[in-house]
Order: C-alpha cells, then sequence, then structure tokens
C-alpha cells in the first residue's frame, strides 16, 4: 500500500518535475551556453556559425559604458529602494497596530498598490512626475509647484540628467513609485509579525520600566528579525531585476539616466538580435539574484537541521 501510495505521489509530480527540469533549468542551461558564443542571429544558428568564444561577450560587456551605468543604477537603486520601502512599511505596520481611528481603511488603502502590476504603476507615475516644458509649459508635479508659486523647485524629474557623484537624480521618481507600489506590502509582513509578539513580553517589559521606544528596538524590532531578513530578501531580489516598471515610467532615459541591465538585455536580445550579449547580461542578473538568495537559503537549512 505505501509503495502504491508512493507510486501515485511520484506521477503526480512528475509533470511538474519535468516542467520545471526543462522550462527553468533547461532554459538556464542554454542561456549560459548562448553567452559563451558568439550567436547574434538564426541564421547563423541554423548554418552551424555558432562557436565558443568563452569570456568574450563578459569582458565586452564590463567595458561598455551603458552597462557600466546600468550597474550603478542598479546599486543605488536596490540600496534607496530597500531602505526606503522597509522604513515606509515598519513606520505604517506600527500606526496600524496602534489601533487609531480609521486605521482598518487606511491597511487596505496601503495595500492598494499591490493589486496593481508595475506596468500600471510605471505608467501613471510617469504621468505625475512628467516635467513638461520648464517653464513655458510644466506638467504633472511640476504644473502644481508652479500653481503654487514654487517654480524655483520645478525640475526635469526622470529626464533630468543631474548626478551626485554616481549617482543619477533621475531615479528618484522612479525609486518613489518602486517604494509606493511594495510598501503595503512590507507593511502587512511587519504587521503581522507585530501581533504575533505576545502581549506577555511587552507588559513584562513595561513593568521593567522600558519606554516605548525601548520597547520598540529592545523588544519588538529583534523579534522581528527575520521578518526584516524575508523583506530584505523579497524585495532585494525584486530590485535587481526590475524592468516592468522602469521601461514603462521611463525607458533608459536620456544618456541611458535610468536604464537598468533588464532593459539593456531586453533591448541587445529582442532589437538588435545580439543573443550572445544579451545572454551574458541575463546570466550577471542571474548572479546577482543567486548572491542575494542562496545565503537565506543555506541559514533556512541550516536552522531546519538543528
Amino acid at each position: 500500500m505505501k509503495k502504491k501510495n508512493l507510486l501515485i505521489g511520484i506521477f503526480v509530480i512528475l509533470p511538474s518535475i519535468i516542467a520545471i527540469a526543462i522550462f527553468v533549468y533547461g532554459f538556464i542551461s542554454w542561456t549560459a551556453r548562448t553567452s559563451f558564443s558568439n550567436w547574434n542571429s538564426f541564421s547563423a544558428l541554423l548554418r552551424g556559425q555558432y562557436k565558443f568564444v568563452g569570456l568574450r561577450n563578459y569582458i565586452r560587456l564590463f567595458q561598455d559604458s551603458r552597462f557600466q551605468t546600468d550597474l550603478w543604477n542598479t546599486l543605488f537603486f536596490t540600496i534607496f529602494f530597500l531602505f526606503g520601502t522597509i522604513s515606509l512599511g515598519i513606520i505604517m505596520a506600527i500606526l496600524v497596530d496602534k489601533g487609531l481611528k480609521g486605521s482598518r481603511w487606511f491597511q487596505n488603502l496601503f495595500l492598494f498598490p499591490m493589486a496593481i502590476s508595475f506596468v500600471v504603476t510605471g505608467t501613471v507615475w510617469s504621468w505625475i512626475f512628467a516635467p513638461g516644458n520648464i517653464p513655458s509649459n510644466p506638467q504633472g508635479l511640476n504644473l502644481l509647484l508652479h500653481k503654487l508659486g514654487l517654480d524655483k523647485l520645478m525640475w526635469g524629474w526622470y529626464t533630468s540628467t543631474q548626478t551626485i557623484g554616481k549617482f543619477n537624480v533621475a531615479l528618484i521618481p522612479v525609486i518613489i513609485a518602486a517604494m509606493w507600489q511594495l510598501s503595503g506590502y512590507t507593511m502587512a509582513m511587519y504587521l503581522a509579525g507585530l501581533r504575533g509578539i505576545p502581549n506577555d513580553i511587552i507588559e513584562a517589559a513595561k513593568v521593567d520600566g522600558a519606554s516605548e521606544w525601548k520597547i520598540f528596538w529592545k523588544v519588538k524590532m529583534p523579534l522581528l528579525t527575520p521578518i526584516t531578513l524575508s523583506a530584505f530578501i523579497i524585495l532585494g531580489h525584486i530590485s535587481l531585476k526590475i524592468f516592468d516598471l522602469v521601461f514603462a515610467m521611463t525607458g533608459s532615459g536620456p544618456n541611458f539616466v535610468t536604464d537598468v541591465p533588464a532593459i539593456y538585455m531586453f533591448e541587445l536580445t529582442f532589437r538588435s538580435n545580439r543573443y550572445a550579449l544579451g545572454s551574458a547580461i541575463a546570466i550577471i542578473m542571474l548572479l546577482f539574484v543567486a548572491l542575494v538568495i542562496i545565503p537565506y537559503l543555506a541559514t533556512n537549512l541550516r536552522g531546519e537541521k538543528r
């Protein structure tokens, strides 16, 4: 009977295993193989003009000024997006957890952005941050600033080519849009964690004379460490492979000020037919995501074995 149930279980999950093996790991392997080749057209593949070139594509990418800009953009986007989204999530979770009047309504309002896609978010925020022609015909926020008599605060938003060191200030509107999209999700994670903390621990801290501030930092935050780690992992892998939000909102921007590796990969692969270089970018993005996720999975596995 046990053997029969085992066979039934194997047959049930076998289609999923085959599909994952082909469409996930098979395609990853094919992409990796392509990244080490000179494949730039289907006709070359059919004619057999498809040979191994080693690390040439990767070397070419890291010498490419556009790809270097993409890496800096990804770094800054990830840093500000992570800390901004997590900070907003914690603040909103604390306010909702206090049970203030109207908090349930605000809880649903904060979660609303999760119901729409990054494409919709990017489109709407592109209207909001559309600079227009400054100062004669401002649009979006610039028009609001103009109506308020704050013309000196108008600027190009995501079309600006200003930089602070390596940081392109045009990324600021993109980061704000991404934070708006996912801060509610982060709030839900922290809210679940806060409501899962036993009241006995909080009451004991109050008896010991701890202030609300100390209770939060010394009691609640340590207990919320697993949630913080999960938030960093989830948001981190989203930011490293971001595409749809940036593509819908700004595209590459002037002088590639809002360009990211995924957009460059899309243009190389599907617009220029340079499959080898596009595959190399895909593998680099995969490695970046793996650097974030693998340590987290390894830590979880070690914890389960204990």
